[in-house]
């Protein structure tokens, strides 16, 4: 196997052996790409001794984590070896809209035993992933999802680098999938899983180099649940928030990361080897443990600073000047309309009082809103629901700028978690021309009517 430069795997683990990183697994590559990517069928092992029949990419969980330079493009070769079609959608990433990976909307499905080269450029460096717009709910339930990293045009130096991809997976005893979801569930907070792992492990333990600085970049890549991130007591700095960093870090306390979002984590590992920092997931009073982080013996000198990130270049919208649009997202209860043939068609949720009907070559609907290029905007997004939405706008990076229920210093994100009857006022210049899919990443929500998109032209 050929790894090309990109491929190749940072030097973060400093000779540990048991490293923080994944596994890593590539198909050949010609000159003509950086990465070849295969979705295909294949056993995994989640559950200690038990096989599950997962849906991977490359054959394995978890899948490759790719790695781009911000500021340079990106081949990626992806081949599709499953029994129906599907696509690549490049979460957070800034593209061109032909690449955006959604289907009919900006590319034709990539039918079984077919191809599609992605090529695209990254014009923003952070902790980003991938995933199917097919069928999401049973493809990325099943496995298909992985990370997606872009480095700084001008490294940031870090002692040691974990990935840590978080996953509930729904699974009976013998690792057999269970029904990814109950429309009970599905019209409420969404079905969870039975099995949370770390890197397709449950509680792993994730050695680190003692008294050196560490970079943890978080993905909740689960269909549904909302991690309730925390150290605890052990100090550390949230650097970043879906992909963006932020110009001035702050201590985590607790930083709710709702599904499809990430969170950058800085912090100095413990000086004494065997030392550990256990993450937690916080409900209510209550700590849980997700994982831990051990040190072993470094040759590092003690460090005392946790290195900051450059912003990425976002345009800065005319606020003075900005278009006000209002997307309210509702609930519209349990009851479903009956098809002629008795089957039932679940429309749980609503934006503007439409539910998202699905989508053909033949048949595109009428988008949520047209903006202009090159327009500010403010939107308010509005949550007129008893439940959380991770709120997701593809091709954009936008800014926060108020709730009604919180106090926000403005960041940049692609994804925003909304609490129930929570307002968010959000911000962006429409600099990218084309269709771009705007949806909560509650899966269930999405397949339900939580979603649209919006035209710039």
């Amino acid at each position: 196997m050929t790894l090309t430069r990109r491929a190749f795997l940072q030097a973060g683990c400093l000779g540990l052996t048991a490293c923080s990183m994944p596994k890593f697994t590539l198909q050949e590559a010609t000159g003509d790409e950086d990465f070849v990517l295969v979705a295909e069928p294949a056993p995994i092992e989640l559950l200690a001794g038990k096989q599950t029949a997962a849906l991977t990419f490359n054959g394995d969980f978890p899948a490759p984590i790719i790695r781009a330079r911000q500021g340079q493009r990106i081949r990626i070769r992806f081949i599709n070896r499953l029994d129906e079609a599907t696509t690549i959608h490049w979460h957070g990433i800034r593209l061109e809209n032909a690449m955006d990976g959604v289907p009919f909307l900006t590319q034709p499905p990539v039918q079984p035993g077919e191809s599609f080269l992605y090529d695209f450029s990254c014009p923003d460096a952070g902790t980003f992933w991938y995933h199917p717009h097919v069928n999401s709910l049973t493809q990325l339930g099943k496995g298909l999802t992985g990370a997606f990293i872009v480095e700084e045009a001008q490294p940031v130096l870090f002692d040691h680098e974990a990935v840590v991809q978080l996953r509930d997976w729904r699974l009976d005893k013998e690792g057999v999938f269970l029904p990814l979801s109950n429309p009970r569930q599905a019209a409420r907070a969404g079905t969870l899983g039975t099995v949370k792992t770390v890197n397709g492990r449950i509680k792993p333990v994730l050695e680190i180099p003692a008294g050196g600085t560490v970079r943890a970049r978080f993905l909740n890549l689960d269909n549904t649940r909302v991690y309730h991130l925390s150290f605890k007591d052990y100090p550390a700095q949230v650097l970043a928030h879906d992909g963006n960093a932020i110009a001035e870090p702050y201590p985590l306390k607790v930083r709710d990361t709702g599904a499809g979002m990430r969170l950058d984590v800085g912090f100095i590992a413990p000086a004494e080897i065997g030392e550990e920092v256990i993450v937690y997931d916080k409900k209510g009073r209550g700590y849980f443990e997700i994982f831990r982080f051990r040190t072993v013996a470094s040759k590092l000198p003690l460090r005392t600073v946790v290195p900051s990130l450059p912003v990425n270049p976002i345009v800065a919208p005319d606020l003075a000047n900005a278009e006000r649009l209002k997307l309210v997202f509702e609930w519209a209860g349990a009851l479903s309309p009956v098809q002629a043939d008795g089957s039932v068609d679940h429309s749980f949720w609503t934006i503007n009082r439409r539910a998202w009907q699905g989508m053909s070559a033949a048949a595109i609907p009428a988008p949520l809103a047209r903006l202009k290029l090159n327009r500010s905007y403010i939107i308010e997004l509005h949550n007129a629901t008893p439940h959380h939405h991770p709120i997701h706008m593809h091709g954009i990076t936008f800014t926060v700028l108020s709730s009604n229920k919180r106090d926000i210093t403005a960041y940049h994100t692609d994804t925003v978690l909304l609490a129930r009857n929570e307002k968010v006022k959000v911000a962006f210049v429409a600099d990218n021309l084309g269709r771009w899919m705007f949806h909560c990443h509650v899966v269930e929500h999405m397949k339900t009517g939580l979603m649209g998109y919006i035209s710039i032209a």
